[in-house]
């Protein structure tokens, strides 16, 4: 049997969250677009600064006013990133993602012309939420998203 490309997207997700340096979660995403990789990303600070399992290996880096990462960047927000600095379109794209999107990150796959999402696992359940609010806004607003 053939693995289909929502197979291989999400398995490579899972590989790119092992990439990951944060102490806390290990989070990886693939952008796709006609089932082609048009970028990739994993949770992390942004190139040039600090490692957390090396600055910090004990307690993660410091946390900010709402007790998230200070200095991470989400892997749904890496890999838009990476395809905006290289000129890449999503308009249309879909987006595999280990963990389902924060409302922020939500936010920005609406705004960045994202149509579909899969994702493995719950960001309400690992952050122990009432509910997840990103996936409840991408639906509101008619982004297909599923948990895979």
């Amino acid at each position: 049997m053939r693995p289909s490309f929502d197979s291989i997207f999400m398995n490579l997700a899972g590989e790119l969250a092992q990439r990951s340096h944060c102490i806390k979660a290990q989070v990886g995403a693939v952008l796709v677009k006609d089932t082609r990789i048009i970028s990739i990303g994993y949770n992390g600070p942004p190139a040039g600064t600090h490692n957390c399992d090396e600055e910090w290996p004990e307690q993660g880096c410091p946390r900010d006013s709402k007790g998230s990462c200070s200095l991470a960047l989400h892997a749904e927000e890496n890999a838009i990133l990476f395809a905006a600095k290289n000129g890449s379109t999503l308009e249309g794209a879909t987006l595999y993602t280990t963990l389902s999107p924060c409302i922020s990150c939500a936010r920005l796959i609406f705004s960045s012309g994202i149509k579909r999402v899969f994702y493995q696992k719950s960001y309400a359940e690992y952050k122990g939420l009432p509910s997840d609010e990103g996936v409840d806004f991408l639906l509101k607003f008619g982004v297909d998203i599923t948990k895979y």
